[in-house]
């Protein structure tokens, strides 16, 4: 029995090497893009588990022994965590009642399937952390689902939501949790996660849909957020300013900024289009310069894509549901090298070497990490109901979401 657990275990660790947690919606270093190494990947993925998972647009997150996300009943929010191993329900935590204004629910039928949360929880030693659609930022026990602490942004700071309400998960850096939607002010806001403690809180921007994320650009870290002002990055320890870039808004911006190097790129939808900034260093002090803006071109409505060796690649369409491409696109230039369509506004991430795509209507399609041309290596219907989130993965598993349901997959033999 010893030599057989040995040798399982040294498959194990073969076939998945540096496996690591998905523990913030944008990945483990928010570009969407997991580090782990597949020896030998599965063309025909392996469906480990399948449940009901009711209304929303959340995605899962992963933990110690469970995944989290967050789903619609009755008109209120709950977080609920499953099993990994099995797809069961440990707990279901309610959190807030909200309306959401017709947002997921309107337009054609392909639009159609189902309204709810927008936000996906984040993870860090045994905690998740959950910034709902009203503007309640909570911090829940793993173990049984209990809320350790809750904080009101609305009431406790003057919150200013959006239209069709809050869509921005959540970011976890060392001993903080960083969010957008406070009042004049304290647009910004840092709390200490392990107690709920105000850290600081700073600026007047108002927020958007879109997810802020963390990066290092000239050895500077800085959190970066698309606001309805334009591109702000903060020093994460003060939220002082480190520099501003103008971008325009329109109704909703929901794709997070993307860091390559030097560069920031950012896009709305609504006839916006996308924006390039170079980052620069004079003295201590950054200053940022836009390289170019194409107006009502590269709208990535709020499937934020992946920058990988310079291009980008993901979902680049508005309301073309069902039928809008996955491009990869010269992130210099801005220029389309290649295009597919039929997927709409889904999601894609890197591992390895290819991209691991879900379309709005729920099909798994494994695509090669390159510019050459589009080169697809697999295609499965991996789930029913309307996908507007992001795929997770985690040890060598891919968790799934729709408005129907949630999934685990093997992706390794």
């Amino acid at each position: 029995m010893k030599k057989l657990t040995a040798i399982a275990f040294t498959l194990l660790m073969t076939s998945i090497l540096n496996a690591e947690s998905w523990s913030n919606y944008n990945g483990p270093n928010h570009d969407r893009v997991s580090t782990e190494k597949i020896k030998n990947w599965d063309s025909k993925p392996n469906a480990l588990w399948t449940v009901e998972a009711k209304y929303g647009f959340s995605s899962f997150v992963t933990g110690a022994k469970a995944v989290f996300s967050l789903i619609g009943e009755g008109g209120d929010e709950f977080c609920v965590a499953l099993d990994k191993k099995s797809g069961k329900e440990l707990w279901k935590t309610k959190l807030s009642k909200t309306e959401y204004n017709g947002g997921g629910g309107a337009g054609s039928n392909t639009n159609k399937g189902g309204d709810g949360p927008r936000s996906t929880p984040s993870y860090a030693n045994g905690k998740v952390y959950v910034y709902d659609a009203a503007l309640n930022l909570y911090c829940i026990d793993e173990a049984k689902g209990n809320i350790t602490w809750k904080k009101d942004i609305t009431r406790e700071y003057a919150g200013r939501n959006i239209k069709w309400q809050n869509a921005v998960s959540p970011l976890l850096l060392k001993n903080a949790v960083h969010i957008i939607g406070g009042g004049e002010g304290q647009s910004l806001l840092a709390f200490d996660k392990n107690n709920g403690k105000l850290l600081w809180k700073k600026h007047n921007d108002l927020m958007t849909h879109a997810t802020p994320i963390y990066s290092e650009i000239l050895n500077t870290p800085q959190l970066i957020y698309l606001t309805q002002s334009g591109v702000l990055a903060v020093n994460p320890n003060n939220g002082e300013e480190l520099w501003r870039g103008e971008h325009p808004f329109k109704v909703s911006s929901a794709a997070s900024p993307i860091v390559d190097k030097d560069m920031v790129y950012v896009s709305s939808g609504y006839g916006v289009g996308a924006s390039l900034f170079k980052i620069m260093k004079s003295g201590k002090e950054l200053k940022c310069e836009k390289l170019w803006y194409k107006e009502n071109e590269l709208m990535n409505h709020w499937s934020t894509p992946v920058c990988f060796e310079g291009k980008l690649y993901g979902m680049f369409s508005f309301k073309e549901y069902g039928s809008g491409p996955l491009k990869c696109i010269d992130m210099v230039t801005g220029e389309e090298i290649w295009s597919k369509e039929g997927f709409g506004p889904g999601n894609c991430i890197l591992v390895g070497d290819r991209f691991l795509v879900l379309s709005d209507a729920g099909e798994l399609v494994q695509v090669a990490a390159t510019p050459k041309s589009y080169q697809e290596l697999s295609r499965i219907q991996a789930l029913k109901g309307k996908c507007w989130s992001m795929p997770t993965f985690s040890e060598g598993k891919l968790y799934l979401r729709s408005t129907e349901q949630g999934a685990c997959y093997a992706m390794a033999k």
